[in-house]
């Protein structure tokens, strides 16, 4: 037998192990690479959620998930409202200023909200992403200044944020409450994570 046969006989052995390695490289680089591919519930956790306000009644609150985050939907009565202007030299940043949070041009209003009866913000302090507790009722109370008039305490640090979601000063939170990016799709359905129809 030659030289060149038996030359000829590893090429085409190199050849064939090496066209099988490629093959067996592809064959398990791609279920690898699918798993960078976000999940079926991934895409489903930032996406936009429906929420039916119909059976919120006048001070009243419902919590819905968007993104892994509570969102509160708060259903302010007139006298809430009302008290929201005699907050404005105790809090930190009454006008919505500060930039941490962008907050949408159809918040940029004294109750931080499109209908005014209505506040809906990210349930999640900003000091150190606890969650508050409601205090809605006006007057003193424990942990709560004489001239409360109802919002929201987060137990950890103390830090307290009126009914518009606005952070009172001398509090660790630096920030307000976050209002997510919204619209109502009808007078009681609201969708949260989407603000611009399509």
């Amino acid at each position: 037998m030659s030289d060149n046969a038996v030359d000829q006989g590893k090429r085409t052995w190199l050849i064939a192990t090496s066209c099988a390695g490629a093959v067996g490289g592809v064959a398990t680089a791609v279920p690898f690479v699918s798993t960078f591919a976000p999940s079926e519930r991934a895409k489903a956790a930032g996406a936009a959620v429906e929420a039916d306000i119909s059976g919120l009644k006048p001070g009243e609150k419902m919590t819905v998930e968007w993104r892994g985050k509570p969102v509160w939907i708060v259903r302010r009565t007139p006298e809430q409202l009302a008290a929201l202007s005699k907050n404005d030299p105790e809090l930190a940043d009454p006008n919505n200023e500060r930039k941490a949070y962008p907050i949408p041009d159809y918040a940029r209003n004294p109750a931080r909200s499109i209908k005014p009866e209505y506040l809906v913000v990210v349930g999640i302090c900003s000091h150190l992403g606890c969650s508050p507790s409601d205090k809605f009722m006006a007057g003193a109370q424990p942990s709560l200044p004489d001239s409360w008039n109802g919002g929201f305490l987060c137990p950890c640090h103390g830090s307290t944020f009126d009914m518009a979601g606005r952070v009172f000063k001398n509090v660790p939170a630096p920030d307000n409450l976050e209002v997510p990016p919204h619209m109502y799709l009808a007078d009681t359905k609201l969708l949260i994570g989407e603000d611009k129809k399509a």
